[in-house]
């Protein structure tokens, strides 16, 4: 990066007063671009790093300062996608200029990036959502179609460097939602000190329409939504 260089990104979408991605009530801006193509992925608009909006760091950190009165003590800004480390420079930038500010920044990522674009961006990120899909390499490949091992790097980057995580778990039935993979779950986040909790989130189908949209087949679409009593009775199961 250089100095007094214009830093862009390309940005899918933006939502203001979000209160599921990240504590208190946040700004979230969704990233164009992602390489995994996970079987159950609810943005599929987002995977193209081509499409979207240009918007200079600037621009977003004017739309976010204008909401800023919301957020609260805990509040602040979300960085999603698609897959916010395809954009390392831009997201860094942003988290920088933001903290200068004094907001919370929280990073929603997959971690399955290398982690010469990842640090970067960690060294201004308060909280880290980590979405841990599959537990094994043979699960996280077939079904996402990447390295499980990156997002275990990813995982030991953020405790080398000290950066809270909340990580989160897709619970799609038949696949995911067996009591003894719940609990294989936690068994895998006890091992990081820099956990602070781990969310369940539960499948849903609202996706179907975007699907239709660009002409590309569902992998679920047989698959039922997730059902929200039976996702609370897995969450007992962390022991949280």
């Amino acid at each position: 990066m250089k100095e007094n260089e214009i830093i862009t990104g390309r940005i899918h979408s933006f939502q203001s007063l979000g209160a599921v991605d990240g504590p208190g009530i946040r700004y979230t801006v969704f990233l164009q671009g992602c390489p995994l193509r996970c079987i159950y992925c609810h943005n599929p608009d987002t995977w193209d790093p081509a499409a979207g909006q240009v918007c200079t760091v600037e621009e977003v950190a004017q739309r976010v300062l204008r909401c800023r009165p919301y957020f609260g003590e805990l509040g602040g800004v979300t960085v999603t996608g698609g897959e916010p480390l395809l954009q390392p420079d831009f997201v860094s930038a942003l988290f920088q200029r933001l903290q200068k500010e004094g907001i919370h920044t929280v990073l929603d990522t997959s971690g399955a990036i290398g982690l010469d674009r990842a640090e970067q961006v960690l060294q201004y990120t308060d909280l880290a959502l980590v979405d841990v899909k599959f537990l094994s390499d043979k699960g996280y490949r077939d079904h996402c179609g990447g390295d499980f091992s990156r997002v275990k790097e990813f995982l030991a980057l953020t405790q080398r460097l000290q950066v809270p995580i909340w990580i989160r778990h897709v619970v799609v039935p038949g696949l995911t939602d067996a009591p003894s993979h719940i609990k294989a779950l936690a068994d895998f986040c006890k091992q990081y000190p820099n956990l602070e909790k781990i969310e369940l989130l539960p499948f849903e189908k609202l996706c179907l329409e975007k699907y239709k949209a660009m002409g590309v087949p569902f992998p679920l679409e047989d698959t039922p939504a997730m059902s929200r009593e039976k996702l609370n009775r897995l969450q007992t199961l962390l022991g949280q």
